[in-house]
C-alpha cells in the first residue's frame, strides 16, 4: 500500500511540474541515485547494530516430547464396517 502513495504522491507532485512550467530540480538519474542512498541508509543504521550486538545464548532447557497415541489417529482414519442397525 505504501507504494502505491509514494507512486501517487510522485505523479502529483509530477502534475505540478508540468501544468507549473516549472523544471525537475534534479535529471532523473540524478534524483534515483539520491533515492538509492536514502534507501540505503534507512537499512544501514538497523544493519550495523545488529553486526555489533552480540550475539544471544540460547537457553539450556529443553522440552519433553509430548506423548502421542498413533491408535488414536489410526482409529479416528478408519470407517467403521458394522452392519449393526
Amino acid at each position: 500500500m505504501s507504494y502505491l502513495i509514494s507512486l501517487g504522491a510522485g505523479l502529483v507532485v509530477g502534475f505540478l511540474y508540468y501544468f507549473s512550467r516549472v523544471q525537475s530540480p534534479a535529471p532523473p538519474l540524478i534524483a534515483l541515485v539520491g533515492l538509492l542512498g536514502i534507501v540505503i541508509g534507512e537499512h544501514a543504521i538497523p544493519f550495523v547494530q545488529a553486526q555489533l550486538k552480540p550475539p544471544v545464548a540460547q537457553s539450556q532447557t529443553q522440552t519433553a516430547p509430548q506423548e502421542v497415541n498413533p491408535t488414536t489417529t489410526v482409529a479416528a482414519a478408519q470407517p467403521s464396517c458394522s452392519n449393526e442397525p
